[in-house]
């Protein structure tokens, strides 16, 4: 090991990585190579922690993995393989979501720094949120094709990763995806949903399969459906395209002539959907074209088999083979417990082939052009492909940021990138001059953060805001908010406590225009002010938008009238990263809130009182 190696480190430097407890966050492309490299380094105290398991797609640029290990822990087996370089070291792996409230701030406070190589920004802020709380450095790397970014986080000296806002993900109309697709990705996006309407996880705003058996439904399809019988009461029963699907036992060929020819023609009854648009072209599944330019049909032997566009007859074949597939795996599941689904899972072979199938010829009855299942399968898991070669660079970067960090040296820690070409100056790895100040804006990194939230306060309920504003959007895990002019508590982190108001608007539980909450994460030991502002809600615009800096939406006094709208133009997407190769890090909802220790109380809380009934390698740069 280079630490027992005379020479190579001073003896200061020596002593503290012999000495010192390290973190590494994530067990993929980077976490594998920072893994390495500490152990080659001379760490000898290390805890890794990844929830993800080995795929074979791993295994072309994650080097601590082989065949055999497939299906097995990341972090197992990482450690299993770092130890074979060194047998001396305490490494100690977990299988196991950093999220979830055992690792606390107490848990972090262990570690001399942390060392993050993950791929999801849900992880990633919460990380960040942790090491803030147990105020400690954390070397945050990424990387996306050729490029990569290794940066020091350091409470109170460097901004934190939430400091900056990051790219929204693109986002498409659901009229756009069921009705009008123009692009391949609309297709792709099409058989996601599709796949989670017959076999996932049921979310009717994301059906993509008219029910023909709905009397409102447009055009000749609500016509034909408003003549059918009605039962006792008098109402027209309604089959769900999955109910429909299972009834039929998943035959391929009612489901090919339902999706890609009467759900077609139900579209067609839109006659104002046509006007200046190109018409789709229904398809019979004995009359398809036996190939396409350029497919696999034309070119039986050229190219890698993902990467030859498949014809329309063997997209068909794909479609009922992985259909079979994918229903008995499903009524296996439903046979243990029916209440459980499949997920979509880009690395599941029959999954991935529905959707490409699927994908494929829908964009051919449009007149979009067809992708590979390679490319597909790019643009499904919003994968940018890893390079084992930047990794390997932004994972050295990691460690020798490390070696400055013990050395006390944080100045010396500026943020480096690693670029595709050369610069003005001819660098391929190009070092920032200085550390990046915190933003005094942050809502997170800030004094005493806070933020606003323009909202329709008569529409958006208690439930929404918890979800979709605290979880969602603030990354938090189990918040509680509490009304500050009443110490009424509005979501508590208790499960069940606060079930009787969630459906309730925030109008109704008296949060109007300029209303302040209060809320906390104990998860996280993360708190904030968020400050709510009434704006009605418009059509083509999103409902909800969170502005950082207080002087573009002022918040009026409490208890003005909600009669109007207030705040800037809502931006055009929520601020939302777009996430690749992504681990789910979702915490276990059963983990209970831990009470406060009485003598920790503010003197906000003593007042509470319950309102009412009541693949890796990620980068932004």
């Amino acid at each position: 090991m280079a630490a027992s190696i005379a020479g190579v480190f001073t003896d200061d430097l020596k002593h503290a990585i012999e000495s010192c407890k390290i973190l590494v966050v994530g067990a993929g492309g980077i976490g594998c190579e920072i893994l390495k490299n500490l152990v080659l380094s001379g760490f000898k105290d290390i805890e890794i922690i990844d929830l993800d398991t080995i795929d074979v797609s791993n295994l072309n640029r994650q080097f601590l993995f082989q065949k055999q290990h497939v299906g097995k822990s990341k972090a197992q087996v990482a450690r299993e393989s770092a130890l074979s370089f060194n047998p001396d070291v305490n490494i100690v792996a977990h299988h196991d979501s950093v999220m979830k409230p055992e690792y606390s701030v107490n848990y972090f406070k262990q570690f001399k720094m942390v060392l993050n190589a993950l791929d999801n920004r849900a992880a990633r802020n919460h990380v960040n949120r942790m090491c803030l709380a147990a105020d400690i450095p954390l070397i945050e790397s990424g990387t996306a094709g050729y490029d990569g970014q290794v940066e020091l986080i350091k409470k109170g000296m460097t901004k934190c990763y939430e400091c900056e806002p990051k790219a929204a993900q693109k986002t498409f109309p659901g009229c756009t995806i069921r009705n009008t697709p123009s692009e391949p990705i609309h297709c792709i996006v099409w058989g996601k949903h599709l796949f989670n309407q017959l076999f996932g996880e049921y979310d009717a705003d994301n059906d993509v399969s008219p029910d023909t058996e709905d009397p409102e439904a447009a055009g000749s399809a609500g016509e034909s459906a408003a003549k059918g019988k009605a039962n006792e009461k008098g109402d027209i029963e309604r089959v769900t395209t999955r109910q429909w699907a299972q009834q039929s036992g998943y035959d391929s060929s009612k489901l090919f002539h339902k999706l890609f020819h009467d759900d077609i023609d139900y579209l067609l009854s839109m006659h104002n959907l046509w006007e200046k648009r190109r018409k789709p072209t229904p398809l019979k599944m004995d009359q398809l074209p036996d190939a396409v330019a350029g497919s696999s049909k034309d070119n039986p032997a050229e190219g890698l088999k993902d990467q030859r566009p498949w014809s329309i007859v063997e997209c068909a074949q794909i479609f009922s083979r992985s259909l079979k597939e994918l229903k008995n795996k499903f009524e296996d599941l439903q046979s243990k417990n029916k209440d459980d689904h499949l997920v979509w899972d880009k690395d599941d072979k029959d999954a991935m082939d529905f959707v490409a199938a699927c994908a494929n010829i829908r964009a051919y009855i449009f007149g979009i052009a067809q992708k590979t299942r390679f490319d597909i399968k790019s643009m499904a898991g919003n994968i940018i492909p890893a390079i084992a070669t930047t990794n390997a660079i932004i994972a050295g970067l990691v460690v020798l940021n490390s070696f400055n960090v013990l050395r006390d040296q944080l100045e010396s820690c500026h943020s480096v990138y690693c670029r595709l070409k050369p610069n003005h100056r001819g660098q391929l790895i190009v070092p920032e001059r200085g550390l990046n100040p915190p933003n005094e804006k942050c809502y997170v990194c800030r004094d005493s953060p806070q933020i606003s939230v323009c909202v329709d306060v008569n529409k958006l309920t208690v439930k929404e805001l918890e979800e979709r504003v605290l979880k969602s959007l603030l990354n938090m895990v189990q918040p509680d908010a509490v009304k500050d002019s009443t110490g009424d508590v509005i979501i508590s982190s208790e499960e069940g406590e606060m079930d009787g108001i969630h459906h309730k608007t925030l109008a109704e539980m008296g949060i109007l225009d300029g209303s302040v909450l209060s809320v906390d994460d104990f998860v996280q030991t993360y708190s904030l002010k968020v400050i709510v502002n009434h704006r009605e809600a418009e059509h083509n615009k999103p409902d909800i938008e969170l502005i950082g800096d207080q002087s573009k939406c002022q918040p009026k006094e409490e208890g003005e009238k909600t009669n109007g709208a207030s705040g800037d133009k809502a931006a055009e997407e929520e601020d939302d990263l777009m996430l690749i190769d992504e681990i789910n890090e979702t915490p276990s909802t059963s983990d209970r809130k831990r009470k406060q220790d009485p003598s920790e109380e503010s003197p906000a809380s003593k007042k509470l009182r319950a309102a009412g009934a009541v693949d890796h390698d990620i980068i932004v740069l």
